[in-house]
């Protein structure tokens, strides 16, 4: 997977942060770590890897971590991976394999597939992540069944093409239905997510799912066209 480099946003992620790179040096895979300057816990906490790049967000938000550390990948292919230990590191494989064979543009990690499970999931998430990911199938054909997992590896040429602008948690739906627009294809990938090592949820259910939804309704009103 010499072609694949992960991107993992940490803000706040100390406890967390150190046992999933220790997991990860058995790829021996190029690391982008986006941290915000003043999570001196975090920082201190990565001091021992030399192996890594840590990227300083110059804004704030999940979303912006993403897209500061997709804009400085340098290799074929990313991924998006978790700081909070909720990702199993053994799919990335199986991910970057559906790439490679299907012609796919982008592989979305999914807890509701067959061989896939949750240990991390609420009855609120569940019912917001269906919510979410019928609308994505209904309203714009995404194909995908779990819409706001951000288990996700693509063509890094082509994620920046989307000029992705979501600051926060709306990062979720906007690559997905951006992709689709651009008639880029979609697969899903069966994913078991574990519970978090700290186990501290940054999302809040429902201003979150909240703005995910206007964000959505301004992706099919406002962004028709593909994206030039």
């Amino acid at each position: 997977m010499e072609n694949l480099t992960l991107v993992i946003p940490a803000k706040n992620e100390s406890e967390s942060l150190p046992r999933v790179l220790d997991d990860l040096i058995k790829f021996k895979l190029k690391t982008i770590v986006v941290l915000e300057k003043e999570d001196f816990k975090t920082i201190e906490s990565i001091n021992k890897y030399n192996d890594i790049d840590v990227l300083y967000q110059k804004n704030k938000g999940y979303g912006d971590a993403l897209t500061e550390g997709i804009n400085k990948v340098n290799t074929k292919y990313f991924c998006i991976f978790n700081a909070d230990g909720s990702f199993l590191s053994s799919e990335l494989k199986i991910m970057y394999n559906l790439l490679n064979n299907n012609s796919a543009d982008f592989v979305f990690g999914s807890r509701y597939m067959n061989g896939a499970s949750s240990e991390d999931d609420t009855i609120v998430t569940l019912i917001g992540n269906k919510f979410f990911s019928f609308i994505g199938n209904f309203f714009f054909f995404l194909g995908i069944s779990d819409i706001l997992y951000t288990y996700v590896m693509g063509s890094t040429q082509k994620a920046k093409h989307l000029n992705l602008k979501s600051k926060d948690f709306a990062f979720c739906v906007e690559l997905p239905i951006k992709a689709k627009k651009n008639d880029y294809r979609l697969v899903s990938s069966p994913s078991n997510e574990k519970p978090r090592i700290a186990g501290k949820k940054k999302v809040n259910a429902f201003k979150d799912g909240f703005m995910i939804l206007i964000a959505m309704i301004k992706l099919f009103f406002f962004n028709k066209s593909k994206i030039k």
